[in-house]
C-alpha cells in the first residue's frame, strides 16, 4: 500500500509518501509544493493542484492522510487554508485516493509527542522513525507524520469497519 500524507497550506503544502508492506513502513519520498506568497490566492491554488496531480501521478497512492482544519485566531488565514484543503481534497478524490483526516494533536501523539509539541520536535521524531539521514523541512515532516499516523491507525479502522458490517 502507498500512503500519502498531506500538510495543507496556501503557501507551502507539505507531502510525504510511505510504502507499507505488512508491518514494515518504508519512506519513499517527501517534499513541499511552494507557492510564492506574492501571488494571488487563486494562482497559488493552481500551483497546489498541479503539484498534487504530479505527486499522485508519480506515486499512485491508494490512501491519504490529510491534516484536518483547526481553528485559528486569524480568520483570513483560516479561510485561505480552507481553500487549499478544498483543492487538495478534490484533487485526491479525482485520483480516487481514499481520504482520512487527522487532527494535529492526534498526529503529534501518534509520533509519541505531546499534543503541544513544536514542529522541530515532530520533525526530529519523524527523522528517527523513518531513519532519514536529514531532518525534513517542517511542512514535509508534518506530512510524513500525518502519513505515519494514518498507517498506525489502520488496525483501529479495520476493526471499526468489521464491527459496522
Amino acid at each position: 500500500m502507498i500512503v500519502l500524507g498531506i500538510d495543507p497550506g496556501s503557501r507551502h503544502m507539505g507531502w510525504g509518501v510511505l510504502r507499507v508492506a505488512g508491518t514494515r513502513v518504508e519512506h519513499v519520498a517527501h517534499g513541499i509544493v511552494d507557492a510564492d506568497d506574492d501571488l494571488p490566492l487563486a494562482k497559488r491554488l493552481i500551483i497546489i493542484d498541479d503539484g498534487l496531480r504530479e505527486i499522485c501521478t508519480r506515486y499512485q497512492p491508494s490512501e491519504a492522510g490529510v491534516e484536518s482544519i483547526f481553528f485559528a485566531k486569524d480568520a483570513t488565514a483560516a479561510a485561505k487554508l480552507g481553500h487549499a484543503r478544498g483543492v487538495i481534497l478534490l484533487g485526491l478524490q479525482r485520483h480516487e485516493v481514499v481520504i482520512h483526516e487527522y487532527a494535529p494533536a492526534l498526529v503529534k501523539r501518534a509520533m509519541g509527542a505531546s499534543g503541544r509539541a513544536d514542529k522541530a520536535q515532530v520533525a526530529r521524531m519523524v527523522q528517527m522513525f523513518l531513519r532519514l539521514k536529514e531532518i525534513p523541512r517542517a511542512d514535509a515532516a508534518d506530512a510524513l507524520a500525518i502519513a505515519i499516523a494514518h498507517v498506525q491507525s489502520a488496525p483501529a479502522r479495520l476493526i471499526a469497519a468489521a464491527r459496522s458490517r
